[in-house]
């Protein structure tokens, strides 16, 4: 409903609607030239299905590993300050803006063959670049600070004496971490891992930059839709339409996560 009392100039509904239009466009353009009765077979086909379970492996164990890595550090970021807090905040933030190319680039000048860590990995028989871990690597590089940046500021907003009443009534850190902050901070963690998880499935450049495209090992669901756009473009729509329900999905457990924080 548009509110009369405080409402801005009735002009601006123009440019509302005008942005509407370019944000819904193209997914309407997209689901009108979907080949929706061959979509069936196109996902049961070796390609589409080998792409699926190489995104729903990697992505799994991705998102996993950003939970566990990143909780402990959205929670010592919420509790800096200063000088500090800002370098540590903007570390975390570097790989948000960075296009993904360069951050796939930026790994495999870390963990490629004969660089900086790769070199002493392989030494030890252990490569890592165009291989499985590659992906989850990119992924996690690119998706982790989603899940950082959303849940400490849900923590550095929603700062209370609970934590502080625990510890005076004797309560150990780690019991007032599992019994108070991380029951406060659930439904930020809900929609921070959703987003992380949805940023892992979409990952490209870095991916590709990082990992390569090898069927059935490192061929996600966005290279396979690359690689199919010009061969076969009804396949490439097919994948698309996954990766657009699950975002639908993310879009959904985000937008319940913030109404249960509120």
């Amino acid at each position: 409903m548009w509110k009369t009392a405080g409402a801005p100039p009735r002009w601006i509904l123009v440019g509302a609607v005008l942005g509407l239009l370019a944000l819904s466009l193209p997914i309407v353009g997209m689901l009108i030239d979907m080949p929706w009765s061959r979509v069936p077979e196109i996902l049961a086909s070796e390609t589409s299905v080998k792409a699926l379970g190489v995104s729903l492996r990697t992505v799994t164990i991705s998102t996993i590993i950003c939970v566990l890595v990143g909780v402990p550090l959205a929670i010592f970021m919420s509790r800096l300050t200063g000088r500090m807090g800002e370098i540590l905040r903007t570390l975390v933030t570097i790989p948000m803006v960075l296009p993904p190319v360069v951050a796939g680039l930026a790994l495999l000048s870390t963990f490629g063959k004969r660089k900086l860590i790769g070199e002493q990995l392989s030494l030890l028989g252990i490569d890592i670049a165009f291989t499985s871990t590659a992906v989850v690597m990119a992924q996690v590089f690119v998706a982790m600070p989603f899940l950082v940046t959303s849940l400490e500021a849900s923590l550095r907003s929603n700062r209370s004496s609970h934590a502080q009443i625990s510890a005076t009534l004797g309560a150990s850190p780690t019991y007032t971490l599992f019994h108070v902050t991380l029951p406060m901070m659930m439904p930020a963690l809900v929609s921070g891992t959703a987003l992380a998880a949805a940023r892992c499935l979409g990952e490209f450049g870095a991916t590709l930059t990082f990992a390569g495209s090898l069927e059935g090992r490192t061929r996600t669901i966005p290279l396979a839709i690359y690689l199919q756009r010009e061969v076969d473009p009804e396949t490439a729509l097919a994948l698309a339409l996954v990766l657009l329900f699950l975002a639908v999905l993310v879009v959904s457990i985000t937008s319940r996560g913030r109404k249960v924080e509120k």
